[in-house]
């Protein structure tokens, strides 16, 4: 009877100790795939501008380590190790980033494994990872790069946000609603509403919704004086900004016109008493 009583015990214990090691096991496993991801850095630049790729190894000195860029997976773009490089070493870097791309030698002392590629091209455009292959986990940086170009002569890059759609919705009592649409802009831009003089017009929370990498945003406001306004798209990191103007009539309230009759023939009877007084 004991030994029966013993063996069921073991046995639940040995159950009991599987359960705990596989629960080990998969929340480890899950914590060590999130912290090898790193966040994805968006990034728009300008044909023939500079592109800084960010990496750093935290605080600690990257002077005697080694650390290796690639675009999409393969490409070698640069790699350090222990103060050999590509630029005075480039058996390995790929054809098309020869002598286009240089780290910051004078600050490895703080960890700063980035790199610039300048000037660059449109083909430049892709998925850049940096990686520490000797520590876990490596890969320490991804940035996805996008490179527009000017187009027809004009001032607009890929991904640049296009010309607001304005439209007036109705009038209120407050005024007359107002509607401006971003469509398909990369980075999210900021829009505002703008009166003549350049002054912001307050407005509603703005509605913004994600789609294939690009955005959409509406935003709505009630204005209250006839003027002509403007729905502005700014994008700070590509130095982009456009608006359409429209010019918004708002009503006078209905009983605003009387008064202006009143008004006019009262100083039409004022004009013809004092001109009768003096002559």
């Amino acid at each position: 009877m004991l030994d029966g009583h013993v063996t069921r015990t073991r046995t639940t214990m040995e159950l009991f100790l599987v359960l705990v090691s596989l629960l080990f096991v998969t929340r480890c496993g899950k914590t060590t795939a999130e912290e090898s991801a790193p966040a994805v850095i968006n990034m728009v630049v300008r044909e023939g501008d500079d592109a800084v790729l960010s990496c750093s190894f935290g605080s600690r000195s990257t002077e005697l380590e080694l650390f290796d860029w690639k675009k999409d997976g393969q490409k070698e773009v640069f790699m350090y190790d222990r103060g050999t490089h590509y630029n005075n070493n480039p058996t390995n870097q790929d054809p098309d980033f020869r002598g286009r791309v240089f780290h910051f030698a004078q600050q490895l002392d703080v960890g700063n494994a980035s790199v610039v590629i300048r000037p660059t091209k449109v083909t430049d455009s892709g998925s850049y990872t940096c990686d520490f292959p000797f520590h876990q986990p490596s890969r320490r940086s991804h940035i996805v790069l996008v490179v527009g170009e000017w187009l027809k002569n004009r001032p607009d890059i890929s991904g640049a946000s296009p010309e607001p759609i304005v439209k007036i919705l109705a009038e209120t009592d407050k005024g007359v609603q107002v509607h401006c649409a971003v469509k398909g802009a990369f980075p999210k831009p900021v829009v505002q509403w703008k009166d003549r003089a350049g002054n912001i017009v307050p407005a509603e929370e703005p509605q913004v919704s994600e789609r294939r990498g690009s955005y959409d945003v509406i935003l709505q406001t009630t204005v209250t004086k006839t003027d002509y306004y403007q729905c502005v798209a700014t994008q700070k990191e590509i130095k982009h900004r456009v608006y359409t103007e429209t010019l918004v009539l708002v009503p006078v309230p209905g009983n605003r016109s009387g008064w202006i009759v009143v008004d006019f023939w009262r100083g039409f009877c004022l004009l013809f008493f004092w001109l009768f007084f003096w002559l």
